[in-house]
């Protein structure tokens, strides 16, 4: 069973919050209310170099591609091989939902 490091209360509230959200519209709403313009930039940056990383990309063509550093790309890097499987499972379901595959 898997158990957040950063569960609370508040924690609870923002994933609750996230799993009720009914559409893409609803989404879109919420994430712009609740992140400021750069949050939102460094998350999607964040998603885009997951993908890379699992489609075997290089540092420099991720560096290149979407201007990460190449900390972050180091940080993704170590999620996708050490961490909560968050980004696996999204990426996979995203995967699974377009029909595409990727390694």
């Amino acid at each position: 069973m898997f158990t957040p490091r950063y569960q609370n209360e508040q924690t609870d509230r923002l994933v609750d919050a996230l799993l009720s959200l009914e559409n893409t519209e609803e989404a879109y709403r919420f994430l712009e209310d609740v992140l400021t313009i750069q949050e939102m930039k460094s998350i999607t940056q964040r998603l885009e170099v997951a993908v890379m990383l699992r489609s075997k990309e290089t540092y420099q063509e991720i560096v290149r591609r979407t201007g990460a550093s190449t900390t972050t790309i180091g940080r993704v890097n170590r999620s996708l091989q050490y961490g909560a499987e968050g980004y696996s499972l999204v990426l996979d379901r995203l995967n699974d939902a377009s029909g595409t595959q990727q390694k």
